[in-house]
């Protein structure tokens, strides 16, 4: 943990060597099991990296990510069926509507704090599931939306699950734009928010707009992980995206390390594959007791390590003197 915490590169390459390889390792009669589970973990980093954008950098609770993850498979869904559109058409489509959703939840709502904030990026994630169970015209509602068609790639549709094991591999490769965004003018004023709003605002930093470009950049994200996942699945229902999601991958980012990108990659290797094995082992019907567990989980990180597994060194740190320096000339 101590070579990841000091140099997070290690832990990418590692995972992305492991990646590569693993496809093509003997494992018998659970080979296409296990890709499916590891393709879900990949899945689930997406998803932890964007919604890691808001209370990680910027120090807000989002109950209510698992809305644009829900905007981002409908999208998907929609536009695969009745466009015939290619995935790399419906990605940055979906991407761009997530944004667009997160604006308009962002703006009249960050003006709030602490638990009202919270509670109405709550409110907003059960709105998407009751708009997506009772507008049959369009999401077919309690129906679900089946058929929607595998991706291809010049030509040639996905029948194999190392094929969408690749996929969510290349889509992942979203830690990129989150690392750059993290070390940006961006991410120092996120940062600074987090820290102490009232310093930053003396500082020149707008509140509401670089919270406002934080929501957009988490939800874009959430969204995309959401078209992979209509993609991948190629049914979706909206019992698929309460709000129990949201915590679960508030919960990765806890046990990770919060504002920690290794650490939420991290922590999304290590829970989601435990929910698989919780699948085995747990009696039959107590499969959702796996939320117990993850509860311990974390309290017993709380104890031991409160920073979780790769801390967040940045406000501690060099990096941090730095960002107060650059602060005057960076942010217009």
């Amino acid at each position: 943990m101590a070579l990841f915490s000091k140099n997070p590169r290690v832990l990418y390459v590692a995972l992305l060597v492991l990646a590569i390889i693993l496809p093509w390792i003997p494992l018998g009669l659970s080979s296409n099991y296990l890709l499916r589970v590891l393709t879900t973990a990949l899945l689930y980093m997406i998803l932890a990296l964007g919604l890691n954008i808001v209370p990680g950098f910027t120090g807000l609770l989002d109950l209510g990510y698992v809305g644009f993850y829900g905007i981002g498979a409908y999208t998907s869904g929609l536009l695969a069926i009745h466009y015939d559109l290619s995935l790399w058409v419906i990605l940055p489509l979906a991407a761009a509507n997530g944004a667009l959703w997160g604006v308009l939840l962002g703006a009249p709502t960050l003006r709030l704090t602490g638990d009202y904030f919270a509670i109405v990026t709550f409110g907003f994630s059960e709105l998407v599931v009751l708009l997506l169970r009772n507008e049959l015209w369009l999401t077919r509602g309690p129906m679900g939306l089946p058929g929607i068609p595998p991706p291809a790639i010049f030509g040639y549709s996905f029948t194999h699950g190392w094929q969408y094991f690749y996929l969510a591999l290349f889509l992942l490769l979203v830690v990129l734009v989150v690392v750059r965004l993290e070390n940006s003018r961006l991410g120092r004023a996120w940062f600074a928010i987090r820290e102490d709003e009232i310093a930053a605002q003396c500082c020149g930093i707008s509140l509401i707009r670089y919270k406002v470009m934080a929501f957009a950049a988490s939800a874009a994200i959430g969204a995309m992980g959401g078209a992979f996942y209509a993609k991948w699945f190629r049914f979706i229902h909206p019992d698929m995206f309460k709000f129990w999601e949201s915590i679960l991958i508030l919960c990765l980012i806890v046990f990770g390390g919060m504002g920690s990108i290794a650490g939420t990659m991290l922590g999304a290797l290590i829970l989601i594959p435990l929910s698989e094995i919780l699948r085995a082992v747990l009696p039959q019907g107590m499969f959702n007791a796996r939320y117990l567990i993850y509860g311990l989980l974390l309290v017993l990180m709380m104890r031991l390590r409160p920073e979780g597994l790769i801390p967040f060194q940045l406000s501690r740190s060099r990096k941090a003197e730095q960002s107060k320096a650059r602060l005057l000339g960076d942010v217009e």
